[in-house]
């Protein structure tokens, strides 16, 4: 009789997916081993699901993706799960794995790309976008592709990554299967329409014959999400920012206990959060007074004051909503902002306004009907997670600074942020759902990692740290951690002591910017450190920074570039290259917004 040695046995299983049977198995006796085998054969048998059809010969397309937050990618995998049910051969690739040089062997491409911040490409898309942006893209008049551009309206430079994938791929000679297709944060209808009319198009394109049935809606893998989000009760909403501090800065356990729900440090939570009660009421004020006033939100009737509390968007004020009120109110200020060749001066104008600054310093006439249908729909806010599931099974924790200033002479809220700490308290339920982001990941258990999080940027390092001190690993762990005062600011102090102290955290830097006359940032104790960082780095070391897109992400990746030039002893153009190369490698991973 032929045998196998046990180790030449490779199960389609990942790693993770072994440790959780491990875990659930644990300690179970003979008996109660051998009836979990026999249940887990029967649910092999029930769910079983149906053969896909077999792929039609020579109708193949690559599907790529560059994605920031994960919904790109989402939408990318669900894409390319109805093409392959359908029969297609769907090849789906992210762009940071994507050999750039490939593009001139394909013959149909689609992209799914984000835009992050102010124009800028999604990480995992940096280096896609460079080239193809480049001399050295070659002459693609063999390609015929479509582009599904993702954005965030409330930013200037809206979709502008795809808007430029697209007319630069049209430059080289490839044919656009169609225009491209922009989406806001409200995206799902638009993704799906995109999806159905590239899959019209393939079988006349690729001359098979082939009709292939249009898409339609299908249930994602997904039990829980934006649909249908799961509702979590709150175990813990307790403040760990200092009574001396300028921020209010909460810890929040919510149990996922009987959900199914899972995750891996460096995902993201999504909340479903409800409008700030107080900046409801002003609106409610200013338009009449009427809160039960009706008004339509996507086809469905509701009264003024719940549309305004559960489904519109009423703090970051969009393009959309900005151009609407702009005619509505026929200031001239605005028009001339919105007239073009200020962009800049319009960029900042949104990041300084809320919608209730537009509505009062320019006045318009109009109802809450017309009012309400200028505003785009509430959407998720998401937030890094900062546990590891393995340490807190049934648990997932999140660090959020709540958002309160005053500007214009009056106070100002961020949604999300004020209803998680204001109106949250144990035993109240939050709908949420799991946000995965793979492209932001700890290494093998041997591989050292530098962690740099200021403010609440630390959130998914105390994942991290929990994961692997969890998992017993011997990867040296190395955090940089900043903010404004040590006595306030020092978020989950004493945990990291803990962790220095087992020998769990190998380092800890820290900078608190406001504890002396010269301010200081964990860029400078970057710097500082230059000469332990090479070493780590030559050591395989992998970077992480989670925060602040718009100056911290760029200040340290200066600092990284310093450290590179210094003590490797090359030029500044080398040592972009090389981080670069620690981008495409997965040993420099960012995680800003």
């Amino acid at each position: 009789m032929n045998t196998l040695a046990a180790d030449s046995i490779v199960p389609p299983l990942a790693d993770r997916d072994l440790r959780r049977i491990g875990d659930a198995v644990t300690g179970l006796s003979p008996a109660q081993l051998q009836w979990v085998s026999g249940y887990i054969a029967g649910l092999a048998v029930l769910e079983r699901p149906s053969p896909a059809p077999e792929p039609t010969p020579g109708l193949s397309l690559t599907i790529l993706y560059g994605s920031q937050t994960g919904n790109g990618e989402v939408i990318a995998r669900e894409f390319a799960e109805r093409a392959r049910g359908q029969g297609l051969v769907a090849n789906l690739v992210s762009l940071a794995d994507y050999r750039s040089a490939n593009l001139k062997r394909e013959s149909v491409v689609t992209i799914v790309v984000s835009t992050h911040g102010e124009g800028d490409p999604p990480d995992d898309a940096e280096l896609f976008h460079e080239f193809l942006l480049s001399p050295k893209a070659p002459k693609l008049p063999g390609l015929r592709y479509a582009v599904l551009a993702l954005g965030d309206s409330s930013y200037v430079n809206f979709c502008q990554t795809g808007r430029e994938i697209d007319d630069r791929l049209a430059q080289l000679g490839a044919e656009r299967l169609l225009s491209v297709v922009e989406c806001d944060l409200d995206y799902e209808s638009a993704a799906l329409g995109w999806s159905d009319a590239v899959i019209d198009r393939l079988p006349e394109l690729l001359d098979t014959g082939v009709a292939v049935p249009r898409l339609h809606a299908v249930e994602t893998v997904a039990r829980f999400d934006r649909r249908n989000p799961y509702r979590a009760e709150v175990l813990v909403n307790q403040k760990i920012s200092g009574a001396g501090s300028t921020k209010d800065v909460r810890h929040l356990e919510l149990s996922l206990e009987g959900s199914g729900l899972t995750y891996e440090p460096g995902d993201a939570l999504a909340v479903l959060a409800e409008n700030p009660p107080r900046l409801i009421e002003q609106f409610i004020e200013i338009f009449g007074g009427d809160g039960e006033a009706r008004v339509n939100v996507d086809g469905s009737e509701h009264s003024f004051r719940d549309a305004l509390t559960r489904h519109l968007e009423i703090t970051a004020v969009s393009l959309g909503f900005l151009r609407e009120w702009s005619g509505a109110s026929r200031a001239s200020d605005l028009n001339a902002l919105l007239a073009g060749g200020r962009q800049a001066e319009l960029s900042a104008f949104i990041d300084t306004h809320q919608v209730i600054d537009i509505v009062r310093q320019y006045p318009a006439d109009i109802g809450p009907a017309d009012f309400a249908a200028m505003l785009r729909k509430l959407m998720p806010r998401s937030y890094s997670i900062a546990s590891s599931y393995r340490a807190n099974p049934g648990e997932v924790h999140l660090t959020v600074a709540a958002v309160r200033y005053e500007t214009f002479g009056t106070e100002h809220w961020g949604a999300a942020s004020t209803y998680l700490a204001d109106r949250l308290g144990v035993g109240d339920q939050v709908s949420i759902y799991i946000e995965p982001n793979s492209r932001f990941r700890l290494p093998d258990d041997d591989t050292p990692v530098i962690m740099i999080g200021p403010g609440t940027g630390v959130a998914p390092f105390r994942a991290f740290v929990e994961e692997r001190d969890a998992r017993g690993a011997a990867g040296k762990n190395w955090l940089f951690f900043g903010d404004r005062n040590f006595a306030s600011d020092f978020f989950y102090q004493l945990e990291w002591q803990r962790y220095l102290k087992r020998g769990m955290l190998t380092r800890l830097d820290v900078a608190f910017s406001r504890d002396q006359e010269v301010k200081v940032y964990v860029q400078d104790r970057i710097r500082e450190r230059a000469a332990d960082i090479y070493r780590w780095l030559e050591e395989g070391a992998v970077i992480y920074v989670c925060g602040d897109a718009k100056r911290m992400a760029g200040d340290v990746n200066d600092a990284l570039l310093d450290v590179l030039t210094t003590q490797g002893n090359i030029d500044r153009t080398s040592a972009e290259q090389r981080l670069k190369a620690m981008r495409r490698e997965g040993r420099y991973q960012r995680d800003v917004y």
